[in-house]
């Protein structure tokens, strides 16, 4: 039980630096941009596309991108307006308000993300002895960013509203297997010194993209391509910054508090 409360409270102090770095930087970096996608959104009628984050952006890749938020930017007058605004708005639901109501809701799932994130992070690595120091973390969150992001970036880059989107079930079935198999093939190449598994671990990272992930059946879209690349740019970014403060904030907590202990199993008193 105390190695268990002891992963958690790491995990929750790392969670909520790291999440709240992540939302500060959200906002200035990856938020403009999807208020600008949504004006291009609203210029085709509103037309609301499968774009729902795979699950890297709400757990991971383009689920640390926020979510979007209504754009308070107006067409610019000379701009047609388009036949199917005259039709009434469809309901959405509920939605947080612009400003600071959105804010703090992002705040809030950036955190718990985090704390998820860090939970994984603190549980693995205790399995390799732990992570001493925030060096030590600053590695293990290099790790983090190359299974959750980098990865399955390639197949699956971030989307902005108003792009077309393969099947979010077969996206995230393609997310969960290149996650699954680059942490594994990673693992084998740190801990394992073996030639044969070695080339077992390039063949797991490798097989995802071999493969291929799922694609629309069209790739028309409204968005600038120069739009999207910012956009996938800083969503790499911003999820870089936050993998290396989680795992230099789980270096200096777990140091902090665990002292001469060797293991959390032992620490905690």
């Amino acid at each position: 039980m105390n190695l268990f409360r002891n992963v958690v409270f790491i995990a929750a102090i790392t969670g909520l630096v790291a999440g709240v770095v992540l939302a500060c930087m959200q906002a200035y970096a990856t938020v403009p941009l999807i208020l600008k996608a949504e004006v291009y959104e609203q210029a085709e009628g509103g037309h609301s596309h499968d774009h729902a984050a795979a699950p890297a952006d709400a757990a991971g890749g383009n689920a640390m991108s926020s979510a979007a938020p209504a754009a308070s930017n107006t067409m610019s007058a000379a701009t047609p307006a388009p036949a199917a605004a005259a039709a009434p708005a469809e309901d959405e639901g509920w939605a947080p308000a612009d400003g600071f109501e959105r804010f703090a809701f992002n705040v809030v799932s950036n955190v718990v993300t985090g704390i998820g994130f860090a939970l994984i992070l603190v549980a693995v690595s205790e399995f390799a002895g732990g992570i001493g120091n925030w060096r030590q973390g600053v590695f293990w969150g290099l790790a983090g960013f190359a299974v959750f992001t980098l990865a399955p970036g390639l197949g699956l880059p971030p989307e902005l509203p108003a792009m077309p989107a393969a099947d979010l079930t077969q996206r995230q079935i393609w997310w969960v297997a290149t996650v699954i198999a680059t942490a594994i093939g990673l693992g084998l190449i740190a801990f394992r010194k073996s030639l044969p598994l070695a080339i077992l671990a390039v063949l797991l990272i490798v097989a995802p993209h071999i493969v291929g992930a799922p694609q629309p059946d069209s790739f028309e879209t409204p968005i600038p391509e120069g739009l999207h690349h910012q956009f996938v740019v800083a969503v790499t970014l911003t999820n870089l910054v936050f993998w290396l403060v989680l795992g230099a904030v789980v270096g200096v907590v777990r140091g902090r508090f665990t002292g001469t202990a060797t293991s959390l199993r032992d620490s905690f008193a």
